[in-house]
């Protein structure tokens, strides 16, 4: 009894802890591309094992693990890769392995994910398994707890085919039931399906308290995360085989090893006389309200290892992105009360107020 109340008593300090950078499961569907991209200095790399248990007697387990790397490099532009063992169709197209590789690039051109409103991003790709141009367009639209998707994709070469060219739709929901908790599904398929079936999942998708990571529980029947992977379920068609497994998300920072070769180089603070300092450190503003009179300056500080920016909500004039290390200066002549947001990690909110 001591147990569960002591595993209870951690559960609930857990989610009272302020979240911190909200990642891309809690904002797709497992199935789904998305529009996340990494902030440029950071790799993002996600793991996802997805299993398929064979009838008895035997009751074998057949693994399907998939890995994403991308990069950040700014200006919303990500370069990665997606390697896939056991890729549903084998040595279809001609190709003599199952490992399924795509390499990819990603451009969000419009929003931000995560942000209220429409979010656009367009990713090509090559898929090394079908010698195919691949490619997506991917939109999200999101208000409050809720997140709806929608995908157009085209392949030059399906895999498990003779060459065919293919173009699948796909959409999606998530729902944010806590700052740490949502539930996602997805349906996705060519429209003219050679082999296969539509690819669906379902997940419940958790963010770790106090760390950047997500994880998700899912059941799908793709096998596979690329494009064409997740547009084609389990063959023949009819099948109704289920894989279940899991998805984790790990952002690495590289600005934060720099000073293992470049020194700290963290330049020291000038503060005006009088005004007011809030740090930015852990995807969070540090004082969430500031009080100042008229005619005093507030200053930002981003001791964080990622890039974020001061958004009013009113109109008044904000920062442009506000790289680690670097500082925000804004003086305030008239009274009132000045809510903020950061653009990029919107979930970040501070307010200043004038007297």
């Amino acid at each position: 009894m001591k147990r569960v109340s002591l595993a209870l008593l951690v559960l609930a300090v857990s989610l009272t802890v302020a979240p911190l950078a909200a990642q891309s499961l809690l904002y797709r569907g497992p199935n789904m591309g998305g529009t996340w991209v990494p902030d440029a200095g950071v790799v993002q790399f996600n793991f996802l094992h997805r299993f398929y248990v064979t009838p008895g007697p035997s009751h074998s387990v057949i693994n399907y693990p998939s890995f994403t790397l991308a990069a950040g490099f700014g200006h919303a532009v990500a370069v990665g890769g997606r390697f896939a063992t056991k890729s549903l169709v084998g040595t279809g197209a001609g190709a003599q392995s199952s490992n399924e590789t795509e390499l990819f690039a990603r451009w969000r051109a419009v929003g931000a994910e995560g942000a209220p409103g429409f979010s656009v991003a367009v990713t090509p790709a090559y898929n090394l398994l079908a010698k195919s141009m691949d490619g997506e367009v991917a939109v999200d639209w999101t208000r409050g707890a809720l997140t709806l998707e929608g995908a157009g994709r085209g392949v030059a070469r399906e895999l498990g085919t003779s060459g065919e060219r293919q173009l699948a739709l796909a959409g999606g929901v998530v729902a944010r039931l806590t700052p740490y908790i949502a539930v996602s599904a997805d349906l996705g398929s060519f429209v003219a399906p050679v082999n296969g079936r539509a690819a669906w999942s379902v997940a419940l998708n958790l963010l770790i308290p106090g760390s950047p990571h997500t994880f998700s529980l899912q059941a799908s029947n793709a096998t596979s995360a690329t494009i064409q992977g997740a547009s084609i379920g389990f063959a023949p068609v009819g099948s109704n085989r289920i894989l279940y497994g899991f998805e984790f998300t790990i952002p690495l920072h590289l600005k934060r090893f720099s000073p293992w070769f470049h020194g700290s180089g963290r330049p020291k603070l000038v503060v005006p006389e009088g005004a007011a300092v809030v740090k930015i450190t852990q995807y969070k503003f540090a004082t969430d309200t500031v009080r100042i009179p008229a005619g005093a300056t507030v200053v930002w500080a981003n001791d964080d290892v990622a890039e974020h920016t001061v958004t009013f909500d009113g109109t008044e004039p904000g920062s442009p992105t506000i790289a680690p290390s670097g500082t925000f200066s804004h003086r305030f002549d008239r009274p009132g009360t000045y809510p903020y947001h950061c653009t990029p990690h919107p979930f970040m909110k501070g307010v200043v107020v004038v007297k």
